[in-house]
């Protein structure tokens, strides 16, 4: 089948998969405690989409073109079968990159059992190294240093690690230069993500954002920068190296600097619906189809047919969409997984 474009001639390369909606921490930019509180109706086990319904699906996005999984959640560690998932993946269907964004909690047990099973590589966040800051962020006061050893663990297991931050002006910002001196010493990317305006709880507001350039102009003055080339079209991070040659940095600016016209990113729910947008207000439901009997051509056909027809920039046009009162309505990052 050939692969699909978009309307803006965009490919569709790199699949972000949610395993489970559900998480143990209530980070406030993505799942804030009163809006997802013990009363939160998480979706149902029938609802989620087995391995070998996600394997199918994802077989699907494969035929168009995908060549990068990344698995998340909610918190996928929180999955049971989270490793014969990978393990599907990566050697099932040869998926050539298999990697996990997760909260670290309970990676420093899990770490050796992703590896073995052909995860390639893993992203932990870490909103601050500062314990009482690091609670505020996690929204239930969780220690940092349970994630720092699960870091610890999955860089012995052979892992390579890449540290995920949003930053929040006011809240976590004065710790940029901590966690780089901290993940300097290790040799581990660490990557600074704008405050993003997903879903409609996390109450964003344009001034708590800082700025790539701010954060690149705080980093340079104690360490100087380079800037590097994208690796790949598409890459979302924009990379700086050290001058000095101990490691590099990278910045997510969605919000002040936006990347939309080289997005190849595809989103699939744990309920498994397609959002061809982390800011969309509504999915396809894959799932649906395959349980009323489509097969794998079938699936591949319905999802090239939505990535062909997406026009999805909403970070271009947030400002317009904002000012009009528009785009309201998102999903929330725990349901497909920022």
């Amino acid at each position: 089948m050939a692969a699909p474009r978009d309307t803006l001639g965009r490919p569709i390369r790199d699949l972000r998969v949610s395993v489970t909606d559900r998480c143990n921490f209530r980070c406030p930019y993505c799942m804030p405690r009163e809006a997802f509180g013990p009363d939160h109706p998480f979706l149902a086990s029938g609802n989620l989409m087995t391995r070998q319904e996600l394997v199918r699906i994802v077989r699907a996005f494969v035929a168009l073109g995908v060549r990068k999984v990344r698995l998340t959640g909610g918190e996928p560690l929180l999955r049971g079968d989270l490793p014969a998932i990978v393990r599907s993946v990566k050697h099932d269907l040869g998926v050539s990159d298999v990697s996990l964004t997760t909260n670290g909690w309970f990676l420093e047990k899990q770490a050796s059992a992703l590896r073995a099973a052909g995860l390639d590589r893993i992203n932990v966040s870490v909103d601050s190294l500062d314990e009482a800051t690091a609670g505020r962020m996690n929204g239930l006061g969780f220690s940092v240093g349970r994630v720092l050893a699960g870091i610890d663990a999955a860089a012995a297991a052979g892992l390579p690690v890449k540290v995920n931050c949003v930053v929040q002006r006011g809240v976590n910002d004065s710790g940029i230069i901590p966690l780089c001196e901290y993940f300097r010493e290790r040799g581990q990317t660490l990557r600074f993500i704008e405050f993003m305006d997903v879903g409609t709880t996390n109450h964003w507001s344009h001034s708590q954002v800082v700025p790539a350039r701010e954060i690149v102009k705080r980093i340079s003055a104690a360490w100087p920068l380079e800037p590097l080339e994208p690796a790949y079209r598409g890459e979302v991070s924009a990379r700086y190296r050290y001058a000095d040659g101990r490691g590099e940095v990278g910045i997510v600016s969605s919000v002040t600097e936006p990347f939309c016209s080289n997005c190849n990113r595809a989103r699939l729910s744990a309920d498994g619906k397609l959002f061809t947008c982390l800011f969309a207000a509504t999915g396809w439901d894959v799932l649906g189809r395959l349980r009323s009997g489509a097969d794998d051509d079938a699936i591949s056909a319905f999802v090239g047919g939505i990535w062909h027809a997406r026009r999805d920039r909403y970070s271009e046009e947030r400002a317009g969409m904002i000012a009009a009162g528009a785009g309201r309505d998102k999903v929330e990052m725990s349901y497909i997984g920022g």
